[in-house]
């Protein structure tokens, strides 16, 4: 259980702003390195050394027996560290998710609403925005020094985007034996991680067109729920993926941590991602510093970060949480 220090909530430092030219892990890491030691301790601190390097290995041979894009620079973050954990932590994918994305009040332009969920403190308070030079634009990437995926950005003028993670598919139903075969399904696939995909797509995709296109049809490792939203109003879309298809479903939506796809079969994941949908299914995203809209279930004790973002804009409000309040002060970035 994680313990809060309800002083420390009280002083709210602002989310550091890095500027990155091309290797996103690595120039945060550089940049931020002590969020970056701190992170790793809360995340491995009660795993064995010997846990870790064993996790490491298996991970880094992953990535080369696929001749992964990113291999090279998740080598570096290890060799920075200098500790275990950097491969494994760069290709984990264990949290929850909510995001809406709809029109702006007045319809002048599409908005993601967006909250992550995740088991390890610290994620919240050490929360970066990374603003990214890449071949198709810049973006900012609201993420954590030293690692090499997007889990949810804004790049202005051309769109808002995040990913949930996917139910847990049942073979079996005993939760132990299914963790373990959705992993070892993982490591058997050619195929890049989400958040890999997803930081390509803001690298390079023009448009929403693009990037809807991409995020439908690019094979992935892992399923995963893709969300979208452009710079016109009716841009918007929630993609369910499995590794190798895709349910759309367009126009504005919600999702949570359970299918929409009618027939595809899984457990849901998180805190009740059923009722964390229902709770933002008619949320029109405001540019609010206090984030009023944030309120249980899609509030929680695993709740790390908040947005919302709108690609026309060009502008990003974020802030960080622990204990179900605020861990930062609210970033609001236009770019």
């Amino acid at each position: 259980m994680q313990r809060c220090d309800v002083a420390a909530a009280a002083r709210l430092h602002s989310i550091p702003v890095v500027d990155v030219a091309s290797e996103l892990g690595i120039e945060t890491l550089l940049a931020e390195r002590g969020r970056a030691e701190a992170l790793v301790d809360a995340s491995t601190g009660r795993v064995p050394r010997a846990a870790l390097q064993a996790l490491d290995a298996v991970s880094r041979r992953w990535l080369a027996r696929w001749n992964h894009a990113e291999l090279a620079e998740i080598d570096r973050v290890a060799e920075l560290l200098g500790r275990p954990g950097a491969y494994y932590l760069c290709v984990s994918y264990e949290w929850g998710c909510t995001c809406r994305v709809a029109a702006a009040p007045g319809g002048g332009s599409a908005r993601l609403a967006r909250v992550l969920d995740w088991r390890t403190p610290g994620l919240g308070k050490h929360v970066i925005a990374a603003r990214v030079r890449a071949e198709a634009g810049v973006f900012v990437s609201m993420t954590w020094p030293g690692y090499t995926g997007v889990l949810q950005g804004m790049a202005p003028g051309r769109f808002a985007a995040a990913l949930n993670q996917a139910p847990m598919r049942r073979p079996i139903g005993l939760f132990a034996i299914d963790w373990a075969a959705n992993k070892a399904r993982l490591w058997s696939r050619p195929h890049p991680m989400p958040g890999h995909l997803l930081r390509e797509v803001f690298e390079t995709a023009r448009d929403f067109d693009e990037a809807r296109r991409r995020l439908m049809e690019t094979p992935i490792a892992a399923p995963c729920i893709f969300v979208l939203a452009g710079t016109s109003a009716d841009e918007g879309v929630v993609i369910d993926r499995d590794e190798e298809s895709a349910e759309v479903h367009d126009g504005p939506g919600v999702a949570a941590n359970h299918w929409q796809a009618a027939g595809w079969q899984g457990t849901s994941r998180g805190f009740d991602s059923e009722g964390r949908a229902r709770t933002l299914s008619n949320l029109v995203p405001r540019f609010d510093e206090g984030f009023g809209w944030l309120r249980p279930p899609v509030l929680n004790p695993l709740t790390r970060l908040a947005m919302v973002a709108d690609a026309a804009e060009g502008r990003i409000l974020a802030q960080g949480y622990e204990c179900e309040a605020p861990a930062t002060a609210p970033l609001d970035l236009t770019v």
